[in-house]
C-alpha cells in the first residue's frame, strides 16, 4: 500500500511538473515572437542568432558545471547534438528570423503549430512509432487551421505586412523552419535513445548550432556588430536566457516524458498569446481567415492534449 500511495504521489507530481512547464514554455514563446522582431534592424539576423544560442549554450555549459551535471557525451551522442544542433538552432531559427523581417510574428508562431503533424509523421516514417487517431486527428486539424491562415497571409489579407514586405515569402520560410525543427527533435530522440543527458545535450546542441551559424556567417561575410540599445540589449538576454535556456531546457524534458511526437501540444496556448502581443505592439489586424485558422488550429491542439501518449 506505501509502495502504491508513493507510485501515485510520483505521477501527480509528474503531471503537475508538466502542468507549471507548459504554462511556462507557452508564456515564454508566446511573447518570443515578438522579442525577435526587436532583434530586426541593423544587425544581420543570423549574427543576431549567433549571439542568442551563444549566449545561451554558455549559460547552459555554466549551470551543467555549476550543478555538478556530466558535460561530455559520447560519440553518438555528440553525433545526435550535432544533427540536434543543425536544424533545430541553426537552420530552424534562421528561417525564423528571416520570416519575421516579412510577416507579423503571430503568423510565424500559428504557422509553427503544425509542427505536431510534421512530428508524428516523420516518428512513424523514420521511427515506426505509433499515434492515437484522435493525435493524427488533432495535428490534422492543425495543419487545415494553418493552411486558412496562411492563404489569407497569400491572398494578401496579410496581418501586419507593411510596404516592401514579403509575406508569401515569410510563409515560406516559416514553414521550413517548422519542417527543420522536426528534424531536430529527431535527433533530439536520437541522443535521448543513446542516454545524453537532457541539458547536456541542449548545450551541445545549441553550441553546434552556433559554431555552424558563425561558420556560415563568416564564409557569407556578415558585419559582426551588436546594437547597443536598450531594445536590442534587453530582448537579446531575454531571448538567450528565458526563450533559450529556460523554455528550451523544460520543452526537451517535457518531451522525453510525453514523447516528441505529442511535445508541440505547447502551442495550444502560444499562438493567442502571440497575437494578443502582436496586436498590441505590431499593429497588426487579423481577418477572419486568421481567427478561423487559430481556432481550427486550438481545437487541433486539445485533441492532442487528450491523446493518450504512443
Amino acid at each position: 500500500m506505501i509502495r502504491d500511495g508513493s507510485l501515485a504521489g510520483a505521477r501527480v507530481l509528474n503531471r503537475s511538473f508538466v502542468a507549471v512547464a507548459v504554462t511556462i514554455c507557452a508564456l515564454i514563446w508566446g511573447t518570443t515572437w515578438f522579442a525577435i522582431t526587436l532583434q530586426l534592424g541593423s544587425v544581420e539576423p543570423i549574427v543576431s542568432v549567433v549571439w542568442r544560442f551563444g549566449l545561451a549554450a554558455a549559460v547552459l555549459f555554466g549551470f551543467c558545471a555549476v550543478s555538478r551535471r556530466p558535460l561530455r557525451l559520447t560519440r553518438s551522442q555528440h553525433l545526435a547534438a550535432i544533427g540536434q544542433g543543425a536544424f533545430v538552432f541553426a537552420i530552424s531559427y534562421a528561417f525564423v528570423y528571416a520570416a519575421e523581417a516579412q510577416v507579423a510574428s503571430a503568423v510565424v508562431a500559428v504557422i509553427f503549430a503544425a509542427l505536431a503533424f510534421v512530428n508524428l509523421v516523420l516518428f512513424r516514417v523514420l521511427g515506426g512509432q505509433k499515434a492515437s487517431s484522435a493525435a493524427w486527428c488533432g495535428a490534422a486539424l492543425g495543419v487545415v487551421g494553418v493552411g486558412v491562415l496562411s492563404f489569407g497571409q497569400l491572398s494578401g489579407a496579410g496581418a501586419g505586412a507593411g510596404a516592401g514586405l514579403d509575406p508569401g515569402l515569410g510563409v515560406i520560410f516559416a514553414i521550413t523552419a517548422v519542417l527543420a525543427s522536426a528534424l531536430g527533435n529527431w535527433f533530439a530522440w536520437k541522443g535521448q535513445q543513446a542516454g545524453a543527458p537532457v541539458l547536456t545535450a541542449t548545450a551541445w546542441a545549441m553550441a553546434y548550432g552556433t559554431a555552424m551559424l558563425a561558420i556560415y556567417g563568416v564564409l557569407t561575410g556578415v558585419t559582426w556588430r551588436i546594437e547597443l540599445t536598450p531594445a536590442y540589449v534587453l530582448s537579446l538576454l531575454y531571448l538567450s536566457l528565458f526563450g533559450s535556456v529556460i523554455a528550451f531546457g523544460l520543452y526537451f524534458s517535457i518531451a522525453r516524458q510525453r514523447g516528441y511526437a505529442l511535445a508541440s501540444y505547447i502551442s495550444a496556448l502560444t499562438p493567442p498569446i502571440a497575437m494578443l502581443v502582436s496586436v498590441f505592439f505590431e499593429g497588426a489586424r487579423f481577418g477572419w481567415s486568421a481567427l478561423i485558422g487559430l481556432g481550427l488550429v486550438l481545437v487541433g491542439q486539445v485533441l492532442l492534449i487528450r491523446a493518450p501518449k504512443a
